[in-house]
């Protein structure tokens, strides 16, 4: 599948699926339609697709049903939109296809022809751990070889599940380009729309009006230049114009629920999963020897953990109901598995049998996941974990994996709302955030420089916690040979040859740590001419130069993860050199960051490099671009500074 289909089928809500290929939108030898020459030059520029019209029908038919129809027509100017050529629909058991229609036009809106069963092909929409869902995407695929060319898509979608509204956001990907969009939201008067707009233009806020007795929802945007992505942005949805849907009450499979607040959503939440934490006998009899003698309630919540990272795995379950509803803790005990919920509903049985209190929560998942709008409640989450509040702090544990240490959420789950769901109700709460402090790389090497400018080095590296997550993942799920040629990815040198690497794990501090340890082969590694050898002492930590910028900065800049990278590298000097040119220190202080570079001639004859590069994670406007670019580039700048050793005439 491509990109857009992958994604499309990621992030399809917990939502099956009856396609019917309806008559063609367009008949062949009609007036041409669509032609690419009608597109104004404005939406030309940077755009490698235009959508030229969409039209998202939202139907309100009660509490339990809603119907979504879909219009969309794009103009893909080059191969790089061609993703545009496709439309993918997710469906599962709570939301039913009717329908997917098509054509597609040539550059002057001529009709090549209508979308064809071959056209079609259907899709799971989850991912190997999952062993019970019934989630799928319907892709229908109209690319052509030739550009200009206009794809149309129309279908329709019945859902049985209103607590998921879609989200209206018509300029969804980089380079895309919106010539007129519209929505529009029919519901009965006893349902009222609950909306949030967000960066729409003038003139471009909603219109309320009837429709018989029916309430009805307008808005509808036109003439959006396309969004070129600049280093350093926002995620692009937080970039171009949104209109956030949500009901005031919904039904699921007969669950009904109200959703004005919050806590209406956790009560309903808490609800569906309570009286599922009951355990077997002999989990109950394994808990009881697990904390006996345990007095201190974190070192039973450890141990507890320890026994659920031991005796269970994950495996998603998404049928129906069972996107929100959890297995009961008995059959996760029996089964040896579980989902996210379920996982999560087992541990907090444990704990109970423990005599810890706990509670399950609601979270976005994934690094770069998008904030919650705290002051809209509405279903946007993806995951749950577990909250464990303790008198002096809050546990917060990852029930899914059987690696992750303890109490740590890290970029996948860390430093964001969740919805913790208690018997009073929804409550929302913050996850544990990390600091520059605690995702940290401390890097010491010992390198022997030799007179022909080879050199070997001994390095040691520790990470920890978001610095340590990707080497984290790559020790658990790579062989031994794998993970060497991982090693070698991440080298920012080229010609090197790992001799010996080492990696291990350590989950007895605050935060986890990786400590990586290489012998590197280095040939070459200072350049001779005549007398001199020149090397760049900051051997694996450089900063490239900030990519080039055209124009004036459009777009706020964002530092996404806090951070400090310490090195320390200690060069042995071939016989006879010394040094000639040593470069001089650097001091950095800026709103940005802080950095520190200097290079020692100790007394021993060595060569001592340090480098310190300590970074906020903040937001920053636009014109406040040219000043972090400037602090880039001196950082760039200092870390390709060279010494020069020397050897004295023969």
């Amino acid at each position: 599948m491509s990109y857009f289909v992958r994604t499309i089928a990621r992030t399809a809500p917990l939502l099956g699926g009856l396609l019917l290929l309806g008559s063609p939108l367009a008949r062949a030898g009609a007036d041409p339609r669509w032609p690419a020459y009608g597109i104004p030059a404005a939406l030309r520029e940077n755009a490698h697709a235009v959508i030229r019209q969409q039209d998202d029908i939202i139907t309100v038919k009660g509490a339990g049903r809603l119907v979504h129809t879909v219009h969309r027509v794009v103009t893909v100017l080059d191969d790089q939109g061609q993703d545009w050529g496709q439309a993918g629909v997710p469906y599962d058991k709570l939301r039913q296809l009717s329908y997917l229609r098509g054509n597609v036009y040539d550059a002057t809106g001529r009709l090549i022809r209508s979308l064809r069963a071959a056209d079609t092909k259907d899709y799971s929409a989850s991912g190997d751990a999952n062993l019970y869902t019934d989630n799928r995407v319907r892709v229908a695929d109209l690319r052509q070889t030739s550009y200009p060319y206009t794809a149309e898509f129309e279908y329709e979608v019945n859902s049985s599940n209103t607590l998921y509204f879609p989200t209206w956001q018509p300029q969804r990907d980089e380079n895309l380009s919106v010539e007129h969009a519209t929505l529009r939201v029919v519901t009965p008067p006893e349902l009222p729309l609950r909306y949030l707009e967000e960066r729409l233009p003038a003139g471009s806020t909603v219109a309320k009006s009837g429709q018989g007795s029916l309430l009805v929802y307008a808005w509808q945007l036109t003439q959006l230049p396309a969004v070129e992505r600049e280093p350093y942005s926002l995620p692009l949805a937080e970039l171009v114009p949104t209109v956030y849907t949500s009901p005031t009450a919904f039904e699921v499979q007969g669950f009904r629920g109200s959703l004005t607040s919050w806590q209406e959503l956790g009560q309903w939440a808490f609800q569906l999963n309570q009286d599922r934490a009951a355990l077997p006998p002999e989990v109950q009899a394994k808990v009881a020897e697990l904390v006996k003698g345990v007095n201190d309630p974190k070192e039973r919540v450890r141990k507890i953990y320890q026994y659920l990272q031991s005796n269970t795995r994950y495996v998603s379950v998404q049928l129906g109901i069972g996107g929100y509803q959890s297995f009961p803790a008995s059959t996760v005990a029996g089964n040896g598995y579980g989902d996210c919920k379920a996982l999560s509903n087992y541990c907090m049985a444990l704990l109970k049998a423990a005599g810890v209190e706990s509670y399950c929560a609601w979270v976005t998942s994934g690094r770069g996941a998008p904030a919650v709008r705290t002051a809209f409640p509405n279903d946007r989450f993806n995951h749950a974990i577990l909250c464990v509040p303790m008198q002096k702090d809050t546990v917060w544990l990852e029930c899914t994996s059987q690696n992750e240490a303890f109490g740590y959420m890290g970029s996948f789950t860390g430093g964001r709302h969740a919805l913790l769901l208690t018997p009073q109700g929804g409550k929302l709460v913050r996850t544990p955030r990390y600091s520059a402090l605690d995702n940290r790389q401390y890097r010491r090497a010992e390198v022997q420089i030799d007179a022909q400018g080879h050199g070997r080095a001994t390095v040691r590296t520790v990470s920890t916690g978001e610095q340590q997550e990707d080497l984290a993942g790559m020790i658990h799920a790579l062989p031994a040979d794998e993970q060497r040629k991982y090693a070698y990815k991440r080298l920012p040198l080229s010609g090197v040859t790992i001799e010996q690497s080492s990696w291990q794990t350590d989950h007895r501090g605050a935060q986890p740590a990786v400590t990586e340890q290489l012998t590197l082969a280095l040939p070459s590694y200072a350049s001779q001419t005549g007398r001199r050898l020149f090397l760049t002492p900051n051997l694996l930590n450089r900063m490239p130069p900030p990519a080039p910028r055209v124009g004036a900065r459009q777009s706020p800049l964002r530092l996404s993860m806090p951070f400090t990278d310490a090195d320390t590298i200690r060069y042995r000097l071939p016989a006879g050199y010394k040094p000639e040119a040593v470069p001089a220190p650097v001091q950095l202080r800026t709103a940005f960051g802080t950095y520190e570079a200097q290079t020692q001639v100790l007394p021993d004859g060595t060569v001592q490099y340090t480098r310190r590069l300590q970074m906020p994670a903040g937001r920053f406007e636009a014109k406040d671009y040219e000043a972090y670019e400037d602090f880039h580039q001196r950082i760039s700048k200092a870390d390709r500074a060279q010494l020069v050793l020397i050897r004295p005439e023969s």
